[in-house]
């Protein structure tokens, strides 16, 4: 039975393209997404989102809060707690204003799509409550880059608490896909008293899970899902509580994932140096050995892969905000 790896019918093409020099790779952006993790019974749950299915990019894939560095996220003005930019720059391997920048992208945009906010009036509290509407408006305003994320905390007096976040991962999107990111993966803790919430304009549904039922539902092939979301949902399932993993990450290897493509014969093959599971063997199709020219996941006769609904959420979201409806999509 095949499982919920998401694949683009495209990519072969584009491949094909890019080996016979008809395309050129794109720079990949730099982007942060955050594993935010809470102490459940059963074990550690984390949020997810299921991208819509009108999305560009992985419609229909579960996976992180998270999303592109802002040129305003390098800003000296941003109200600043824990970790200096000068560690965080050694940890991510980049000059200090792109690990303040990478760092506040993670923050600001696990508020923008869920609502919770890494940050607090000193170096030692985090915000309690996020709900009210002049919360949600400056949330609004944020996502919709009328609102600087130096701007939101110096009005409110909060400072970023970059002690909150664990650096997990870093993968880079393949050559071939033309919409590359360079995605910094985080783990953090729910903070006491905050909810998350189904804002993002990009998802159609939360859902609080346990990596191991996520990683189960992508095997049966019920969740759909990328590369790296399976992989750091694998390596999350050891651990008995969202502090534990978070006191892990520093150790963790942030030496980059780039997925490579071979031909051999007129099969493909695709690979994910170090996780072997997601070596794909593609053969060619008949359009595809006549050498038609690529076409880009913008084209409107590309229909997105459909993720089957996993059903009842397996751990409801505390928000008082329901769920859109659920259905294959």
């Amino acid at each position: 039975m095949p499982n919920g790896q998401w694949y683009p019918p495209e990519w072969p093409a584009r491949i094909r393209a890019l080996a016979a020099g008809e395309i050129t790779a794109m720079t990949p952006r730099r982007a942060a997404t955050v594993m935010l993790l809470r102490d459940d019974p059963a074990g550690p749950a984390v949020h997810m989102l299921r991208r819509r299915a009108s999305m560009a990019f992985a419609a229909g894939a579960y996976a992180y809060p998270g999303g592109g560095v802002d040129p305003r996220d390098d800003d000296p003005a941003v109200g600043w707690a824990g970790p200096g930019r000068d560690v965080w720059a050694r940890r991510l391997g980049v000059d200090a204003a792109s690990a303040q920048a990478i760092v506040c992208a993670a923050v600001r945009e696990t508020y923008e799509e869920a609502g919770v906010l890494l940050a607090g009036e000193t170096a030692d509290t985090v915000v309690g409550d996020t709900t009210g509407d002049d919360w949600e408006a400056d949330r609004v305003a944020l996502a919709g880059h009328e609102l600087s994320f130096a701007e939101f905390l110096n009005r409110r007096g909060l400072a970023l608490r970059s002690d909150l976040l664990g650096a997990w991962a870093r993968w880079i999107t393949p050559e071939f896909e033309p919409r590359r990111y360079d995605t910094w993966f985080f783990v953090a803790a729910l903070p006491p008293g905050q909810r998350t919430r189904n804002v993002s304009t990009e998802a159609d549904r939360t859902v609080w899970i346990r990596p191991a039922e996520a990683t189960q539902a992508y095997d049966r092939g019920e969740l759909l899902m990328m590369p790296p979301t399976v992989a750091t949902l694998r390596q999350l399932q050891s651990y008995g509580t969202a502090d534990e993993a978070l006191a892990d990450s520093d150790g963790r290897d942030l030496a980059p994932v780039l997925a490579t493509a071979r031909l051999e014969g007129e099969e493909l093959v695709l690979s994910w140096p170090g996780h072997e599971e997601f070596t794909k063997h593609v053969e060619p199709r008949p359009s595809e050995q006549q050498g038609p020219s690529p076409r880009p996941s913008t084209d409107p006769g590309l229909e997105p892969r459909q993720s089957p609904d996993p059903g009842p959420d397996p751990s409801p979201d505390p928000s008082p905000h329901p769920y859109p409806s659920g259905g294959p999509r």
